[in-house]
C-alpha cells in the first residue's frame, strides 16, 4: 500500500498544479468515478490483457465513469494508463482530494462511535471538533460497538479518543504499572 501511495503522490500533485482552482472540485467528482471505475475487478482483468490496448481500456473506463472528461482530465488518465499505473489511480484520487480540501481548508474525520449518531449530535460534535483542529471538517460516522460509549474522532494523522473503552485501556495500564 505505501509503494503505491509513494507512486500515486507525484500523479496527483501534479494534477492539482494543473487544476484551475475553480474546476478542481468538478474535477474531483469526474476522479472520483474514474478511480471506482479502476478499482473495479474486472477492469483489471481487462487491462492486464495483453491483447487489449491502452485505448480501449480508456475507452471503457470513460464509458463505465459514466462522465464527461475535462481534456485535461483525458490526459492524465491516458499517462497514467501509458505509464501502467491503472493499480495506483484509487489512491491518486484520494491524494488529489486530499490537496483540494486542503487548499479549500477542509479535512476529513472520521468519528467512531459505540451507537449510531444522530445529524444533530454530528453536528454538535464537529462543531467543538472544529474549534479544536482550527479547520473546516467533513465527517463521517462508523459504528464501532467495541467503543463501548463515547467517541474516538480521527483527523488525518490526528486521533481524539473520549471512548469509554480508551478510559479503561489507561485504566489498566495504570493499575499495572
Amino acid at each position: 500500500m505505501a509503494e503505491l501511495a509513494t507512486i500515486a503522490r507525484p500523479y496527483a500533485e501534479a494534477l492539482f498544479k494543473a487544476a484551475p482552482p475553480a474546476e478542481a472540485t468538478a474535477w474531483l467528482g469526474q476522479l472520483t468515478a474514474l478511480g471506482a471505475v479502476a478499482a473495479d475487478p474486472q477492469l483489471k482483468a481487462l487491462a492486464d490483457n495483453p491483447k487489449v490496448t491502452q485505448s480501449q481500456v480508456f475507452d471503457v473506463m470513460a464509458a463505465a465513469a459514466n462522465v464527461t472528461l475535462a481534456p485535461s482530465l483525458a490526459n492524465f488518465l491516458r499517462t497514467v494508463l501509458e505509464n501502467g499505473r491503472l493499480a495506483a489511480l484509487p489512491i491518486m484520487v484520494e491524494q488529489f482530494q486530499s490537496l483540494v480540501q486542503a487548499s479549500l481548508g477542509v479535512s476529513d474525520a472520521i468519528i467512531y462511535s459505540a451507537y449510531p449518531i444522530e445529524a444533530p449530535q454530528v453536528a454538535e460534535i464537529l462543531g467543538s471538533l472544529e474549534k479544536r483542529f482550527g479547520r473546516k471538517l467533513q465527517a463521517t460516522v462508523e459504528v464501532e460497538p467495541e467503543l463501548i460509549g463515547g467517541v474516538r474522532v480521527v483527523v488525518g494523522d490526528e486521533v481524539l479518543d473520549t471512548s469509554v473503552k480508551a478510559r479503561l485501556d489507561r485504566m489498566k495500564s495504570s493499575l499495572l504499572a
